[in-house]
């Protein structure tokens, strides 16, 4: 393999870490990364864990909403929740969801070739600093002659669960994640912001952490023991793999 393919296979690793959120952790282990803020007043027991979905006007007949529903059912059903009827349901649950567009700009070094006589993709500016400079091979400048901005499209996915007792409407739990990458497709994403959102229910009132599931190179989700982090990380408990996950690139 050529400097010149090197070079090429590392930006494109610059891009995926820089853009996509996704973290590698050692060895070849990826982790989808997942903002996650929680308020609770909670006080239930699981004997008193029903629920029912409720939905809005737009979501009454939606296929999506009842794939989404679904993956937070199962999800649900971890921490001893059961779905019953409305009329006999403790708690009502809501999903509310987006995903948006944006773009991000990344600063990133330039290097050019010491010997452009020698033709090839020596006279391009490269990403290896090693030949630029000097040490042991005659005090060449190792640093970069300057810097570019490129900007990359971003995608952000957002998702909000709300519980409320269905006898008094009282709010006793909401939680908000987001996470965001290349990835547009909500129904993708969906399956990562589920689990973040709901790993370690009920969270403290205010609590912001940030949560992180590992991946396999299909885009399934490990089948690994959870990693130790730092105070403000949590790394999800892995569970069975989720319909078609993938990561966002």
């Amino acid at each position: 393999m050529t400097l010149g393919q090197l070079y090429g296979e590392w930006r494109g690793a610059v891009r995926v870490v820089l853009i996509t959120g996704f973290a590698l952790l050692g060895g070849c282990t990826t982790y989808v990364q997942t903002q996650v803020a929680a308020f609770s007043d909670w006080s239930g027991t699981d004997a008193t864990r029903t629920y029912a979905f409720v939905r809005s006007a737009q979501q009454q007949n939606s296929i999506e909403q009842k794939t989404y529903e679904a993956l937070a059912a199962n999800e649900l059903a971890t921490h001893s929740f059961k779905q019953a009827p409305d009329a006999n349901a403790n708690y009502r649950v809501e999903l509310s969801y987006s995903i948006r567009d944006d773009m991000v700009t990344v600063r990133q070094p330039v290097y050019y070739d010491p010997w452009p006589m020698y033709g090839g993709w020596y006279g391009r500016p490269y990403g290896w600093g090693g030949y630029g400079g000097g040490g042991a091979w005659g005090a060449w400048d190792m640093g970069p002659t300057g810097y570019v901005d490129q900007s990359y499209p971003i995608f952000v996915h957002s998702l909000q669960i709300r519980m409320t007792e269905r006898a008094s409407g009282r709010e006793v739990y909401k939680v908000t994640a987001s996470n965001s990458g290349g990835e547009s497709s909500l129904v993708r994403a969906m399956p990562y912001l589920i689990r973040s959102a709901l790993a370690d229910f009920p969270l403290g009132k205010g609590t912001v952490r940030t949560v992180k599931i590992p991946l396999d190179k299909t885009g399934g989700v490990r089948n690994e023991a959870p990693v130790a982090v730092g105070t403000n990380e949590k790394v999800a408990t892995p569970a069975p793999v989720l319909p078609a996950p993938v990561p966002v690139q």
